[in-house]
């Protein structure tokens, strides 16, 4: 099924495409993201059924609006990404069935966030490409609106997707050969 039927079966909401895309062909994706944002157990299809109410908003209107410069995985992944950390941001682990800290109390940043955070200053610094880690964070860290990145490194959009798309490659490749030297 090319990119154009899957996004054409989304939006009209065709079950068996939606199921099959979300349920099959893009559980591996979703499950990495997921395992790579939460440091905790999430439910898939929960979190997965946000996701598609999310992209069905506003009629589809995400959907309708992804221009086919990359293929529908890629797209979806970068949104994917962006949606689950903004998810993980308002999500309150409470498995340990304590009641929630105050919001007034001074809270420490878990030992994981700070152990992500110094592994991926580590592989920012590894790459040797520094306008590519400066894409990074400002389109995916930061979720900067890729025109206004666009414009203000005073390149075209398209320009900008093309540095992205090599600055995540690059990204890759460092970080596959920092697993293979220091295992997981």
């Amino acid at each position: 099924m090319t990119d154009q039927e899957i996004v054409k079966g989304l939006i009209e909401r065709n079950g068996r495409i939606t199921e099959d895309f979300f349920f099959v062909k893009c559980k591996p994706l979703f499950c990495s993201i997921m395992n790579i944002v939460f440091d905790y157990e999430v439910e898939y299809d929960e979190l997965v059924n946000e996701l598609y109410l999310y992209l069905m908003e506003d009629d589809a209107i995400k959907l309708r609006n992804f221009e086919y410069r990359s293929s529908v995985y890629q797209w979806l992944k970068v949104l994917a990404t962006r949606f689950f950390i903004k998810k993980r941001a308002r999500m309150i682990d409470n498995a340990s069935g304590e009641p929630p800290c105050d919001k007034q109390e001074h809270v420490a940043a878990p030992e994981s966030d700070v152990a992500v955070e110094y592994d991926m200053e580590r592989l920012f610094e590894a790459m040797p490409t520094k306008r590519y880690v400066y894409v990074i964070r400002r389109l995916i860290l930061e979720d900067c609106e890729p025109e206004e990145l666009a414009r203000e490194m005073n390149i075209t959009t398209a320009n900008l997707y093309n540095i992205k798309r090599r600055s995540m490659a690059q990204l890759t490749r460092i970080a596959l050969n920092d697993i293979r030297k220091y295992g997981k």
